[in-house]
């Protein structure tokens, strides 16, 4: 059947299938065969995400240099550029959706995780000694302790993605290792609010209130254009919502 335009309709017999969104068409988060994978960093509402991290960050890194920097100055500058490069990490690989692009993906997103756990576990270093200078307490605000729990959570997220893709014998055979992607995908996601969760309890730190002022309100504004870029492009099969696909790898 053709359409106006006299370019054939194409009607995929096993329905929307993988590129079906959480919101929206199939295929309006899906990256173009041919395309370079950077796209997929701001196609769809990735625009929107995009927009709140880069807020996000800016709104951080102002306030830091709008003060005297000290070596606290590291700990959220470090922790704000880790949290823009796992957010880049989760946008490069949502649009994939055939196996060379989930590859390819997937490469990119673990590269990208890993050097944003570098800039994270860097800021939780440089707190740590800052507190043993001036014996701190440690793990007592909620915001720490909200930044404690986050950390273990990525730890466990990065160790489960990498061997889960690169060393599937450790969970008995490939088919087994896919069988359980579905939790990791999950969790990436839960563990992306934790982050953004994490920041805007810092604003309620007693240095942040005397010294830094980075806004609650402009926290909260960033979280949620982020949150809004990257939810609706989850490809509603991959959380088991929707047509079951190969079993293929993949966020």
């Amino acid at each position: 059947m053709a359409s106006a335009t006299g370019i054939p309709d194409v009607v995929n017999p096993e329905g929307p299938g993988e590129d079906e969104p959480l919101l929206g068409q199939p295929g309006d988060a899906s990256q173009q065969e041919g395309r370079p994978l950077y796209v997929n960093l701001i196609i769809g509402t990735a625009v929107v995400a995009q927009a709140g991290i880069i807020l996000l960050t800016a709104s951080v890194w102002a306030s830091i240099f709008l003060s005297p920097l000290i070596l606290f100055s590291a700990h959220p500058l470090l922790n704000s550029a880790g949290i823009l490069v796992i957010t880049q990490s989760v946008l490069i690989l949502q649009p994939t959706h055939t196996a060379g692009q989930k590859r390819q993906g997937t490469i990119a997103h673990a590269w990208l995780n890993n050097f944003g756990l570098d800039f994270l576990v860097a800021g939780l270093i440089v707190i740590e000694v800052n507190k043993f200078n001036h014996n701190g307490t440690h793990f007592e605000s909620p915001h720490a302790i909200l930044g404690l729990t986050t950390y273990i959570l990525l730890a466990i997220q990065s160790f489960v993605g990498f061997t889960q893709y690169f060393v599937p014998q450790l969970y008995g055979s490939v088919e087994r290792a896919k069988s359980i992607y579905k939790w990791h995908r999950i969790s990436g996601y839960v563990v992306l609010v934790f982050l953004l969760a994490t920041v805007a309890a810092a604003t309620q730190t007693t240095f942040n209130k005397t010294t830094l002022d980075i806004k609650l309100w402009a926290v909260l504004i960033s979280a949620a254009l982020v949150l809004i870029g990257v939810f609706p492009r989850i490809k509603k099969q991959k959380l088991g919502l929707g047509p079951k696909n190969s079993g293929s790898f993949g966020q």
